[in-house]
């Protein structure tokens, strides 16, 4: 994993500490960086969609993006690390988020359920600790894994 050590576009404060505004969905969250809004996707995982614009919502997206919410208020001091690539094709900045006591964001939403892990080469920097994460949340039956049999299910209409 890499930090910029300059702040510019595509890079981030040389410690990668930022403030969250708000979060989009459950994995992907705005954080001031030194001043700029930065959109950032996180790293290594993956969430049932709520915003897409050419998807319905997906079972246990507003979960999932709940508690991203609950991890992340609006204020909360974050350290964002980069891996290979800085951006991805939406502009969105890519990283790892760790909140001020150093527990990784991207392993807690993997570990508790609320996201899958995904590897896109080359960013590889965390590809093992989340794929392990995820088989714990899996074998325990936690999350989406239970509510929805894994990710990206369409949300099931309750009738009543």
């Amino acid at each position: 994993m890499v930090l910029a050590t300059a702040c510019g576009p595509g890079e981030l404060p040389a410690d990668g500490r930022g403030t969250v505004v708000g979060v989009v969905d459950g994995d992907t969250v705005v954080v001031d960086l030194d001043g700029t809004a930065e959109t950032v996707r996180l790293l290594g995982i993956d969430t049932p969609e709520t915003v897409h614009p050419d998807r319905p919502p997906e079972c246990f997206g507003a979960e999932a993006s709940h508690r991203l919410a609950e991890l992340l208020p609006p204020g909360t001091p974050v350290v964002v690390t980069r891996d290979v690539e800085a951006r991805d094709r939406y502009g969105r900045l890519l990283g790892y988020l760790a909140s001020a006591d150093g527990r990784s964001v991207n392993r807690t939403l993997a570990e508790e359920g609320f996201a899958a892990a995904l590897h896109i080469d080359p960013n590889d920097g965390m590809r093992h600790e989340l794929a392990a994460a995820e088989a714990r949340a899996r074998s325990a039956g936690l999350g989406l894994w239970l509510a929805c049999g894994g990710p990206h299910e369409p949300r099931v209409a309750t009738s009543g």
